[in-house]
């Protein structure tokens, strides 16, 4: 058309990204559908002495040919100059697993995917400690990179709820979920500078550390509830809570805790069972401190199943002495 004013197309905006896990997965794709043009990942090498049962950031790098790293310090000044190169106009981090420096934060406005409702359960593993604690509700939180970790403005976040009987990597999927929700839905506002900043009020929730297979040790004299939280919190696919007894470690793979009146536990005392495994009527039960037991439907020691009726001999024989 005649006098027709052509405007250039928008230069799409360049982002660095630093993901890992399966929220970092779901997370690249979202940018990458959201236009983003993604410079450089700086993602982990999976260590071989842990359970990957989530998906791969580095494989998704190399089906869309995306440049990636895998540095073994966050503080190199290595990184510093890759990422400089890449001259980005935004940068994220989803779920890797190292703090980022001043000197990185200070190359572009940052932003940071949680796995909780901030600030509650700030720190690591936040969807184990929010089951362990017994929370209802959690979610993936997206805010501003600080130097102090999990403190930055809070851009958007989306709830899920935790059920009763929900394991932690149950909740880690609704998590995986929400967090994409969550970017998918304030992307658009991101992108325009226009992302909401709201107060993360850190006098309310607390930080946690990271946790340890030794974390998953079950401590019997705690109330039931406690104990099946621990369980849930650390069901496989993690490496699970367990017990020692005649130096043999059981790991419970699968278990419930049912309602029980307090003639079931009247009973659980006239057997006179104590804290800790035991065998009734060809089951597998946990005995807890308040007198409550924990079903349990998968036990296994060494990596192998283990039966009511193995455990019921190696507990006999464990009382005789032999």
């Amino acid at each position: 058309m005649s006098g027709a004013t052509v405007r250039p197309a928008a230069r799409r905006q360049r982002a660095v990204v630093f993901a890992y896990h399966n929220v970092g997965v779901r997370c690249l794709k979202v940018l990458l559908a959201g236009g983003v043009d993604v410079a450089l990942v700086v993602t982990h090498e999976d260590s071989a002495d842990e359970n990957i049962w989530f998906e791969s950031v580095i494989a998704l790098c190399r089906s869309e040919g995306i440049a990636y790293l895998t540095p073994a310090d966050a503080k190199s000044a290595e990184l510093l100059a890759s990422v400089r190169a890449a001259q980005p106009d935004l940068m994220f981090s989803f779920y890797y697993r190292n703090m980022l420096p001043a000197e990185l934060l200070a190359l572009a406005p940052a932003y940071n995917m949680h796995g909780s409702l901030l600030p509650a359960f700030r720190g690591r593993a936040p969807v184990n400690w929010a089951v362990l604690h017994g929370a209802d509700a959690t979610g993936a939180t997206l805010h501003e990179m600080t130097v102090k970790p999990d403190a930055g403005a809070i851009v958007a976040q989306t709830a899920v709820p935790i059920l009763p009987d929900d394991s932690a990597f149950e909740v880690f999927g609704k998590v995986t979920v929400a967090a994409e929700q969550t970017l998918w839905t304030v992307l658009p506002a991101l992108l325009a500078g226009r992302a909401p900043r709201l107060v993360n009020d850190l006098s309310q929730g607390g930080y946690f550390g990271g946790r340890k297979p030794e974390d998953g040790r079950i401590d019997w004299s705690q109330p039931a509830q406690q104990v099946y939280n621990l369980h849930r919190a650390v069901a496989p696919p993690y490496p699970g809570a367990f017990t020692d007894l005649a130096g043999v470690r059981y790991v419970i793979e699968r278990a419930r805790l049912g309602k029980q009146s307090s003639e079931q536990i009247s009973n659980v005392a006239a057997l006179s069972l104590p804290a800790g495994l035991a065998v009734v009527d060809n089951c597998i039960f946990g005995v807890c401190g308040d007198g409550r037991m924990l079903t349990i439907s998968a036990l296994s020691a060494d990596g192998a199943a283990v039966s009511a009726q193995q455990l019921h001999t190696r507990l006999a024989a464990s009382a005789s002495g032999q």
